[in-house]
């Protein structure tokens, strides 16, 4: 883990304990799993001391449940004391997979479930814990984060709604709009990217890329990604372009305004690999025609990185995209649920975000600078040193 000597000169907030909602439990086994290989790892006779008290531990999960009623209706209950503990709860409100039963009848969790239930586990530690902190990789209604006209303010809603119920720190990945922490000044907001763990992915399933400005651009399927393409491009050192949406405004289907076309804005691409960034793939449309236009426009290899894939319409479009080789690869994180079939997918690899949000709990609880953490040109650049001398080094 970088930076071990800064955590070792540094006290820990309170003891640490994760409390991973079952929406988010497969990624919190995860974390658990780094956090307690980084503290045992750490040789240092300080943690001896009482002031480290339950320091290093074998496991940091919290035991709790959130058990469901015939009716429908829930509790958050917590098996065991977290007086005095530093407390970070991993939610992930996209989780449809879970289900409950409610008169008989099978009902899967929808987002305004699983974000009841977080509130529900903040209502059991509150009071209790010397601190709360809330780990929601995808931001709930994070796609209404500002009202237009007559329109509800979903997402600064519900960050003011957990200020009130004593959260302390807010920490989301890939913000669609991050200016929405405005809603809650007092409190801590730190938004994470995966840029390092993009690369990484990519270059760990492909040995033969040519990262240059010859070679290589990275693309903007919208003006809304744009800055998240700038920086990937800048720290790769090649050439940025982006697509612009134009849409029909005077329709609204399925809460939206349809795309009527996109429009290519920036270098030629004519036999270049193309990676194409972004924060999700919510049906896929739009990135799958952006990926067609790409082939269409003689791109060698199209590469498509979000950190949310929630596939809301299903993989048949992107398997009909893929047999007709409009792109050649698909990224994303394990920060939300993917469905078991993704990955016997020819074209899907995963970016793992488990060992990045240990290292973001470990550097909280110790309340040090975050800054590295948060900004990792040093590590791509130093991991596309090590691909670009392949013959020499393995990633």
């Amino acid at each position: 883990m970088p930076n071990v000597r800064e955590l070792e000169n540094a006290l820990p907030v309170a003891p640490l304990k994760v409390l991973a909602m079952e929406s988010a439990a497969s990624l919190g086994a995860r974390v658990n799993d780094y956090l307690v290989s980084f503290r045992k790892d750490m040789k240092s006779p300080k943690h001896q001391d009482p002031a480290f008290q339950g320091y290093i531990e074998d496991s940091y999960l919290l035991d709790a449940v959130c058990p469901r009623f015939g009716s429908g209706e829930a509790k958050g209950s917590i098996h065991e004391s977290v007086h005095g503990k530093d407390v970070f709860i991993i939610v992930d409100v996209c989780n449809h997979s879970l289900t409950y039963s409610i008169n008989g009848h099978i009902n899967h969790k929808s987002p305004d479930d699983n974000y009841q239930d977080l509130k529900r586990m903040i209502a059991a530690a509150a009071g209790k814990a010397r601190r709360i902190n809330v780990i929601m990789p995808f931001l709930y209604e994070g796609r209404q984060h500002r009202r237009a006209a007559r329109e509800s303010l979903d997402c600064a809603y519900m960050l003011r709604e957990l200020a009130d119920m004593g959260v302390d720190n807010f920490i989301t990945f890939d913000a669609h709009d991050p200016r929405v922490q405005n809603a809650t000044p007092l409190n801590g907001f730190d938004n994470f990217t995966p840029p390092y763990q993009f690369i990484r992915a990519l270059m760990d399933v492909e040995d033969d890329l040519l990262i240059d400005k010859d070679h290589t651009i990275v693309i903007s399927p919208d003006e809304g990604a744009l800055d998240r393409a700038v920086y990937f491009g800048n720290v790769l050192g090649v050439n940025t372009g982006m697509f612009y949406k134009r849409r029909d405004y005077s329709v609204v289907v399925n809460g939206k305004n349809p795309i009527v076309a996109h429009e290519f804005l920036g270098d030629n691409i004519d036999g270049k690999d193309v990676i194409i960034i972004d924060d999700m793939i919510s049906s896929g449309e739009s990135m799958l025609d952006t990926s067609r236009q790409l082939k269409e426009m003689n791109a060698k290899r199209v590469f498509i990185c979000c950190t949310f894939g929630l596939f809301t319409n299903g993989l048949e479009s992107f398997d009909k995209a893929y047999e007709n080789c409009w792109f050649d690869r698909v990224i994303t994180t394990n920060l939300t649920y993917q469905p078991p079939e993704l990955y016997r997918r020819p074209y899907y690899t995963e970016a793992d975000m488990s060992k990045f949000m240990a290292s973001i709990i470990d550097f909280m609880n110790h309340d040090v600078s975050m800054s590295h953490v948060m900004t990792p040109t040093e590590k791509i650049n130093a991991i596309l040193a090590k691909y670009n001398r392949r013959e020499e080094y393995h990633i």
